[in-house]
C-alpha cells in the first residue's frame, strides 16, 4: 500500500512539474521566460510577454496536467487501494501535482504560482468549489484588473466553497489538503501582496511599472 502512494505521488508531480509556459514560449518565441517580466512561468507572464494565446494555451494546459494527474489517482484507486477513501487519493495527487508545478525538478524547483494547476485539479476533485473560485477570480479581475488579487481571493474562497459544495464523505487529509494548496498558492504569491500594499502592483492591461 505505501509503495502505491509513493507511485501516485511521483506521477502527479511529474505530470505536474511539466513547464508548459516555458516550453511554450522556448519553441513558439526561442525565448526563456523566466527572462521575460516576472521570470514566472505561468500563465499571466506568458500573456505579458506579448501572446495571448499562448498565455491562454499555458493556463489551460497547466489546468489539464492537474486535473490529468487527480483523474488518473482516481482510477487508479479502486483497484490498487480499495481500502483507502477515493478522496484521499485524489487529493495526495492534487497536492503533488500542485507541488511539482511550483517546484519543477526541471528547473532547479522554480515554477510557477499554482492558480490554474490547482484549479485543474480541484475541477476534478471538488468541481464546483472549483467553478465558484474561478468565478471569485474573474470577479475580482474585472473588478480591479489585478491578476494577483484574482487570484489570492480566488485560492481563499475555495475551501469554504468546498466545504458546502462537496457531498459525501469528506476525509480530514482530503480537507486538510485543500486548505494547503489554497495557503501554498497565498503564499507563492508574497511578492504581490508586498506590491499591493504597497500600491506599486501592475494592473491587467496597465504598462509595466514595477
Amino acid at each position: 500500500m505505501f509503495l502505491a502512494f509513493i507511485w501516485i505521488a511521483a506521477a502527479a508531480y511529474l505530470l505536474g512539474s511539466i513547464p508548459v509556459g516555458y516550453l511554450l514560449v522556448r519553441v513558439f518565441k526561442r525565448q526563456d521566460i523566466r527572462t521575460v517580466g516576472s521570470g514566472n512561468i505561468g500563465a499571466t507572464n506568458v500573456l505579458r510577454s506579448g501572446s495571448k494565446g499562448l498565455g491562454a494555451a499555458t493556463f489551460v494546459l497547466d489546468a489539464f496536467k492537474g486535473a490529468l494527474a487527480v483523474l488518473l489517482a482516481s482510477l487508479i484507486a479502486a483497484p490498487v487501494l480499495p481500502n483507502v477513501p477515493q478522496r484521499n487519493v485524489e487529493a495526495l495527487a492534487a497536492l503533488f501535482a500542485v507541488l511539482g508545478h511550483m517546484f519543477p525538478v526541471w528547473l532547479r524547483f522554480r515554477g510557477g504560482k499554482g492558480v490554474a494547476t490547482g484549479f485543474g485539479v480541484f475541477l476534478v476533485a471538488a468541481p464546483l468549489a472549483a467553478l465558484a473560485a474561478i468565478t471569485v477570480f474573474a470577479i475580482v479581475l474585472a473588478i480591479t484588473r489585478y491578476v494577483s488579487l484574482g487570484s489570492i481571493l480566488g485560492a481563499a474562497s475555495f475551501p469554504v466553497f468546498a466545504w458546502y459544495t462537496v457531498r459525501g464523505p469528506r476525509p480530514a487529509f482530503f480537507i486538510a489538503v485543500q486548505i494547503a494548496v489554497a495557503l501554498l498558492i497565498i503564499i507563492k504569491h508574497h511578492p504581490n501582496i508586498r506590491r499591493l500594499l504597497a500600491g506599486t502592483e501592475n494592473r491587467m492591461g496597465a504598462a509595466k511599472t514595477a
